[in-house]
């Protein structure tokens, strides 16, 4: 046996998993998207008819889909910046030598990552009441009105955008912190030699190093936003008025409420478009900063 087929031989059992769970759906998922499968082809695969574009079309003359794409971007341009300030910031904090009880922050930073999202929805939406909520407690201690943080459209995107960022920058963090500590201390020791302040060094040293990491971080964050889902599902039910629709809960609606299975594969699809189209400038981007 030759090492090229051995070498397919241990691999097949995970190419297959993957054809099996990955690329069958997928491909199954894009050929729905040009049918009008609904409830009633669940019934009868006889009733499914072939539209080509047509939930295409429908999808981009939905107003409550340019509602909901709106929302998603306010997500990812609210979400993002902030989620990756704060776990590169308490990455250079817990990396820092100054730092104490390192095991023990870095637990707690990690740990909303690793619980489950709907529990801590739940009891966000308590910390959040209008009423019984402890920040509405905390705002008025300092003579600050009470905030109607989920049953306002003013205040419910930000809120569970709050709650998005709190529950997964640890993750970040902790990419990031892997990656500070492979920097080799000889940079550093050549910087602070030629002279480099402490900004300089973070500058000129620490961001370079870090480059292939944020961006990495970078691409798994903006994705993660865009596929948000059960934070709004949870915490308002898309509500109010609208105001919390992501594309994903419109998908869910549209398969899963109303049965318009086709329609719901089309947005998978479209949402899968707009991610690749983003992705690619931000290599796009990365790479010309990167080219001297």
């Amino acid at each position: 046996m030759t090492s090229a087929r051995a070498g397919w031989l241990f691999v097949a059992p995970a190419l297959t998993a993957i054809g099996v769970f990955f690329a069958v759906p997928v491909l199954a998922a894009f050929i729905l998207s040009f049918t009008d499968f609904d409830i009633y082809a669940l019934a009868d695969l006889h009733n499914v008819r072939f539209v080509g574009f047509r939930n295409y079309i429908r999808l981009l003359e939905t107003p409550l889909f340019w509602r909901a794409l709106l929302n998603t971007l306010f997500f990812v341009v609210i979400g993002v910046p902030v989620s990756l300030g704060l776990s590169l910031g308490s990455a250079l904090l817990l990396n820092s030598r100054l730092a104490r009880l390192k095991g023990l922050f870095r637990t707690a930073l990690f740990a909303p990552v690793v619980t489950t999202l709907v529990a801590v929805a739940v009891i966000w939406m308590y910390l959040l009441h209008t009423r019984y909520g402890l920040i509405n407690y905390g705002l008025t201690l300092v003579g600050l009105p009470r905030i109607d943080w989920l049953g306002n459209p003013r205040w419910s995107m930000p809120a569970i955008a709050l709650f998005s960022i709190w529950k997964g920058f640890g993750y970040n963090m902790v990419i990031f912190l892997a990656a500070l500590q492979s920097i080799p201390n000889d940079l550093y020791e050549a910087a602070r030699i030629d002279g480099a302040s402490t900004t300089d060094q973070f500058r000129f040293v620490t961001l370079p190093s870090l480059a292939p990491t944020l961006l990495l971080v970078t691409i798994l964050t903006v994705a993660g936003f865009f596929q948000m889902f059960a934070e709004p599902y949870v915490m308002t039910q898309g509500g109010p008025q609208q105001s919390t629709v992501s594309v994903l809960y419109f998908m869910y609606e549209e398969g899963f409420k109303w049965w318009n299975l086709g329609s719901a594969s089309a947005v998978a699809f479209v949402l899968f478009f707009i991610m690749f189209l983003i992705t690619r400038v931000q290599l796009m981007v990365t790479r010309r900063w990167s080219t001297p």
